[in-house]
């Protein structure tokens, strides 16, 4: 008989379907299964649940349940039953529930008191009113009570209201069925604030668990409430990996004031012990209820018609001790704001004498970029220093580099890092200005995304990505929820330069997801699926036949050896006794039948649990039968277990053996004769095999043949003929007869074998379209099933850079379309398919083009009318806030008349620009348009402009537009260019006009270019005949608009003229000469005058800019004869040529002979005297420090500093300054060993001196030290 087939077959006979339920109602999940002992699990979200007060779970029999009960908007999720090797997905989804209109409190704080209050006697405690029973806010929405996913609360603290003196609760509760350990609660009062360590008088915290129902209960009761506790509060749980948090707010009312208050006890103190004298005067509570009285009093008395006084004049013409009298005379309790505000206002800003324009207050810049600072100075000639956090920046390499032009000073900073972001300052003499430099660090790229993944239960998974900087940080999340290292260890990070690696060692069906990596520059993602490994069959059990009394062994190996199975005999669990002995040692699994007896034929079937296959075989009892009689018996073929029918049919699939075991009898031993293709009836054997001995032969198309076949196998046993095929293939279908013969008569029989096998692939699938994270895929069936229906088909998909196919649906899906989801947008894809018969699966298809998934754009922005004439439109608009992943290919423009649905292009294609102008329209229609972005996701939602637009030219008076800078006369040099672009308006379109001093422009002349908005004049190389006044006229019409452009063409004067020697008198010469004739069209601005010795002729300049026409040499020297010239100067420079003088001066000598007097030369040298000695200090340690001295002494002495009597002279911490004797060492942050004596030592030729002093380095005092010795203080005080 053929072999078994494997069929993976589903392990539920029910399903639960997706369920839609109200907030607050109760829902069931019903499944059933095939085996009444087959064990369930159910999961959330990949998840496991267990059965508890929320969630029941039920099993009876074949029939299981998972109930869930007062749903909540937290409930709706993807729930999975999972039976064996089936799985199950379905979803909750959550309706909410109409919420009824909220009822006003019937009393509240809210609620004033007419009934006075005693003023000795302290107020009574009104009753704790929980938070959550507060009045809602005055809007009538609930309070804000937003939280995390997780949802940790059953009951939150709600936004509650008080009177000054009264007590109230806020009450949370945590239910901890689900937490592993006991959560932690905070409270805080704003954003930081932890009210744990405010625990006294008036706040008190407290907790209680409830065993029965595991709900903790967390209350904060505030006593005797006073003003300054309104705010905002909020309340944080946690528990391991979960957390949730709360916000709610407290409003303290003022308690209303009876006519009768007496300002005398107001002022009593805050005592407790009954002594008047004692505890301290409430200035700020007295204040408040001042006020809170003024305004009750207000209600029942007229307002008074007295003129508003200005308190802030007051106040800022008062002396400082009556500012606490003139704040209670006029209400003003916030005291300290008061004085803030008058501080501001008596504060005059100081002009800053040293600088013009300072340093902005903070700077930033990119990493590894340069940045330039720049301040004015008022003195162009003033040096600047440039400190680094109070340190001196020296210009050392390339890292500073200091500007100085005119009177902007720069520092730029080369290749900006993260040391580089500190506090610099620019210091001009005592004044200086400070900025801030942040460096931003640049955005850490992914280089390499990661890649989907589907793995087998149990092995590892590396997910690896690779990023644009070393040493990067990044963070993992999968399904959004942060992945850190847990105590179990399950996830690995493993950095390797810019590679980035996720480690999970074992994975497990809980690891199934959208896994992310992020950095401050993007994201990846990818999914990672897990499979139940695949159980393999190495040794499948085989057919036996024995005789009693024998032992018959069934042997089978499979791949995995933890798993168990169970023995069947005819559908029957078999039992082990004292025959049969079941074992399973490793993967082999053993089923051992002692003295078989006939009863323990049939059909034996061991079935893996928790796989849905089973492996069959058969048992033959083989009795042994002794004739003493010989006698002869017709041949007789025995079929009864197909039935006793003439022809049957068996399956066998490809690749199985086809055995054919036929039981025959006959006497003497028949001969059988096998045959393929006809009916063995007319199946004859040759006349020499008769009378021969029973052999076994085949027949093919008819024809007797030998066993020439090495698959075909032909053997006979004593009551059986067995034909055997080894590996069935699809030509071996057909029909089989057999034919035994003996003498005694023949026999027939007819046996039709079809042979199945798994489909072929697919043809190649198609994309039909693409969405955002989505496509429809398409494909037909494959030319051949396999002998068998098409079950379903099974899907994969990949990157078209990976190498991974990642299965999309385990369940095969019958239609020969499908929607493939859970797509990144922008990355390429590739699909492929597998067809699915009862016999397995095909090869995979050819893969699919590639494709992207991208979406189409949001609709195109701003459309609007951008001009509009008789014939034509012109529509601009801006490109889409959102474009996505895919490429925007263009713009599609469409218009239709009023009335009509009929949209029609306004062009063939599409346009790339944001504006387009439509011509070729009728005058007088009214048509709208409508504009729509198109990508490779087809066109987007359409613009449309907000109403018709009748086509219809709109008449404008002309008008020039005349720049700023043209309202003046422009001056160009001699060679420059000229472009003047003028704007103008006017419809029609104007005609515009030029002309130059009353006449037209010569075309070349000038150039001049317009259009239908503006005119450019254009002059390539400007010439002094360019000069002149521009006429512009712009005309429609009768109606005209005029401007002017003044152009003044300036060159290099030439020289001055006349120039001579007016006279000469003892070391003096006077000049004169007159203004050049060429003044090179503009003023001259003045002249340059020069002299030169005759002896030597190097020129040396006596006057630049000289505005006069004469002028007096002086300083000439005795006995040498000067010659003079003259340059004209204007706009432009000095004139090309200089006028000289004629003559030369000559200045005599006049025979005096000076003799200096003779002095003794005096003595100045002085031995080194300290005027200023050094001091003993006591510093901190991690502060610079400095220690100063000042000496005296001619010629300078050298100067040595000396720390116990080492020199340090050469030692990088230290920094000896020398500036006009003052002696300066810079210690740089000292720590303790650097106390010591120090000596500076001065000396030079004329003698010695030394100064000494002691410097003592105190340590840090920590912050937290400093506190508890503040707290400590405070508490000695109290």
């Amino acid at each position: 008989m053929p072999e078994p087939v494997k069929k993976a077959v589903s392990a539920f006979t029910k399903k639960p379907k997706t369920q839609e339920a109200e907030e607050g109602s109760s829902v069931v999940f019903e499944a059933e299964t095939e085996k009444p002992d087959a064990k369930v699990k159910w999961q959330c979200n990949s998840k496991d649940i267990s059965s508890g007060n929320k969630l029941v779970i039920i099993a009876n029999g074949n029939k299981h349940s998972l109930t869930i009960k007062a749903i909540t908007m937290e409930d709706a999720n993807v729930y999975a039953v999972i039976a064996g090797g089936s799985k199950v997905k379905f979803e909750l989804k959550v309706v909410a529930k109409p919420e009824a209109p909220a009822k006003a409190p019937t009393d509240g704080p809210g609620k004033s008191s007419v009934e006075p209050e005693p003023a000795p006697a302290p107020p009574a405690a009104a009753p704790a009113r929980e938070a959550h029973s507060a009045p809602p806010t005055e809007d009538g929405q609930p309070p804000d009570t937003r939280q995390d996913l997780t949802g940790l609360f059953t009951v939150k603290p709600q936004s509650g209201e008080v009177t000054v003196g009264e007590n109230i609760t806020f009450v949370a509760k945590v239910n901890t069925e689900s937490l592993l350990k006991k959560p932690t609660i905070k409270w805080f009062k704003g954003k930081w604030m932890d009210l744990a360590s405010k625990s006294g008088k008036h706040l008190q915290l407290k907790e209680s668990y409830d065993r029965n129902t595991k709900v903790y209960t967390f209350e904060m009761h505030v006593m005797d409430a006073k003003a300054n506790f309104a705010g905002a509060y909020r309340c944080e749980v946690s528990s391991r990996d979960k957390f949730d948090s709360c916000n709610f707010d407290l409003t303290v009312h003022e308690a209303n004031i009876a006519e009768g208050f007496d300002i005398r006890a107001a002022f009593r103190r805050t005592s407790t012990d009954g002594n008047e004298d004692s505890g301290e005067l409430d200035f700020s509570t007295l204040l408040k209820k001042r006020d809170s009285f003024l305004k009750s009093s207000n209600r029942a008395v007229q307002v008074s018609t007295e003129p508003e006084v200005d308190v802030w004049d007051i106040l800022s013409h008062a002396p400082a001790s009556e500012y606490e009298k003139i704040a209670f005379q006029y209400g003003i309790t916030d005291l300290r704001g008061m004085l803030k505000r008058l501080k501001k206002m008596k504060k005059e800003e100081k002009k800053s004498a040293a600088f013009v324009k300072k340093l902005d207050p903070a700077y930033q810049v990119t990493k590894g970029h340069k940045i330039k600072l720049a301040v004015q100075v008022a003195n162009p000639d003033v040096d600047v220093k440039w400190l680094k956090n109070g340190q001196e920046i020296q210009p050392t390499g390339s890292k500073y580099i200091f500007e100085s032009v005119g009177n902007i000073r720069y520092l730029t900073i080369n290749h900006c890092s993260l040391a580089d972001d500190a506090a610099y300052s620019c210091v001009v003499g005592d004044e200086k200005c400070t900025t801030e430099l942040f460096v931003k660090e640049p955005p850490v790229l992914i280089v390499k995304n990661l890649e989907d993944q589907m793995v087998m239960k149990g092995e590892r998974v590396e997910l690896e990505c690779e990023v644009s900087e070393e040493g990067a940080n990044v963070k993992w999340e999968k399904d959004g929820v942060e992945l850190t290292r847990d105590e179990s260890f399950k996830y690995r990070f493993k950095k390797d330069g810019c590679k980035h690696i996720l480690i999970i060692n074992e994975a497990t069906k809980e690891d199934c997801g959208h896994y992310k990596v992020k950095t401050n520059g993007g994201e990846s993602m990818a999914e990672l699926m897990v499979q139940e490994k695949e159980l393999e069959v190495y040794q499948s059990i085989a057919d036996l036949t024995v005789k009693a009394k024998d032992e018959a062994v069934f042997k089978c190996e499979v791949s995995d050896e933890n798993v168990r199975g169970t023995w069947y005999k005819n559908g029957v669990e078999v039992k082990p006794n004292a025959r049969i002995n079941i074992t399973h040692i490793g993967r082999i699994h053993k089923l051992t039948i002692d003295d078989v007896k006939p009863e323990d034929e049939g059909d034996y079937t061991f079935v893996p649990d928790g796989h849905a296959f089973n492996l069959s075989a058969k048992l033959n009892f083989l009795e042994v039968k002794i004739d003493y009689v010989p006698r002869q018996d017709p041949p007789k073929i025995h079929l009864d277990c197909l039935g006793r029918t003439a022809e049957s049919t068996i399956v066998v699939v490809a690749g199985n053996k086809l055995r054919l075991d036929v039981p025959i009898t006959g006497d003497p031993a028949p001969t059988v004769v096998w045959t393929k293709g006809e009916k063995a009836s007319s199946v004859k054997p040759d006349e020499e095999e008769k009378g021969g001995p029973a052999t076994s032969w085949t027949l093919k198309d008819g024809e007797v043949i030998s066993e020439g076949d090495s698959r075909v196998h032909v053997e006979t046993t004593n009551g059986h003929c067995i034909f055997t095929i080894e590996g069935a293939e699809r030509q071996d279908e057909g029909i089989y007869s057999v034919v035994v013969r003996n003498p005694a008569g023949e026999d027939t029989a007819d046996i039709n074998v079809k042979v199945v096998d798994v489909p072929d692939p697919p043809q190649a699938p198609r994309i039909l379209s693409v969405g955002e994270d989505s496509c429809v895929v398409q494909w037909d069936p494959p030319l051949f099933d396999g002998g068998q229906p098409i079950i379903g088909y099974v899907l994969e998909r990949k990157k078209t850079k990976s190498y991974r196919w990642m299965r999309l649906n385990f369940d095969p899906n019958p239609d020969t379309t499908y929607e493939a989801k859970r797509m990144i947008e922008g990355v390429q894809y590739e699909m492929r398919v597998y067809a699915v018969n009862s016999i397995g699966m095909s090869r995979h298809s050819l893969a699919s083009q590639p494709f992207v998934p991208v979406a189409p754009t949001s609709e195109p922005i701003g459309l609007c009318v951008d001009d509009i004439s008789d014939t034509s439109i012109s529509l601009k608009w801006r490109l889409p806030e959102r474009i996505g992943a895919a490429e925007l290919e263009g713009y599609g423009v469409e218009y239709c008349k009023e009335g009509t649905d009929e949209w029609i292009p306004a062009i063939q294609g599409l346009s790339e620009r944001t504006s387009l102008t439509i011509r070729d329209l009728t005058t007088g229609d009214k048509l709208q348009f409508r504009v729509r972005a198109y990508n490779m996701a087809g066109p987007s939602a359409p613009a449309t402009l907000a109403q018709p637009v009748t086509i219809r030219e709109i008449m404008q008076r002309p008008k020039i537009w005349l720049p700023r800078n043209l309202r003046q006369t422009l001056i160009k040099k001699v060679g420059d260019t000229v472009n003047l672009l003028i704007p103008f308006q006017g419809k029609p379109r104007p005609k515009v006009t030029w002309s130059k001093d009353g006449e037209l422009l010569n075309p070349t002349f000038a150039n001049v270019r317009n259009s239908d908005v503006d005119t450019i004049l254009f002059i390539r190389k400007t010439e002094r005949k360019h000069s002149g006044k521009y006429d512009l006229q712009v005309q429609i019409e009768n109606v005209e608009d005029t401007a002017s452009v003044n152009l003044q063409i300036v060159d290099l004067p030439g020289p001055p003229e006349a120039l001579n020697i007016i006279d000469v008198w003892g070391f003096n010469v006077a000049l004169e000469w007159k203004p050049p004739k060429d003044n090179g069209n503009c003023e001259i601005t003045g002249y340059t005058i020069q002299k030169a010795d005759k002896k030597t002729m190097e020129w040396f300049t006596v006057y630049d800019q000289y505005r006069r026409t004469h002028c007096v040499a002086s300083d000439l020297i005795m006995g040498n004869e000067y010659v003079f010239r003259v340059f004209a100067m204007n706009l432009v420079g000095l004139s090309p040529e200089a006028c000289n003088t004629k003559d030369s001066a000559y200045i005599q000598k006049t025979g005096i002979a000076y003799k200096p007097p003779s002095y003794k030369e005096h003595d100045f040298s002085e031995a080194p005297k300290f005027t200023h000695p050094l001091v003993n200090r006591s510093i901190i340690a991690g502060y610079s420090a400095t220690l100063s001295c000042s000496v005296r002494g001619i010629p300078k002495p050298k100067v040595t500093w000396y720390k116990n009597k080492i020199d340090i002279t050469n030692e990088a911490k230290y920094r000896m300054l020398s500036k006009q004797g003052v002696l300066t060492l810079e210690i740089r942050k000292p720590c303790p060993f650097d106390g010591g004596l120090y000596t500076c030592k001065a000396v030079n030729d004329s003698g010695e001196d030394t100064v000494e002093c002691k410097l003592e380095v105190r340590p840090q005092i920590v912050r937290e030290e400093k506190k508890d010795e503040k707290k400590q203080e405070v508490r000695a005080a109290d």
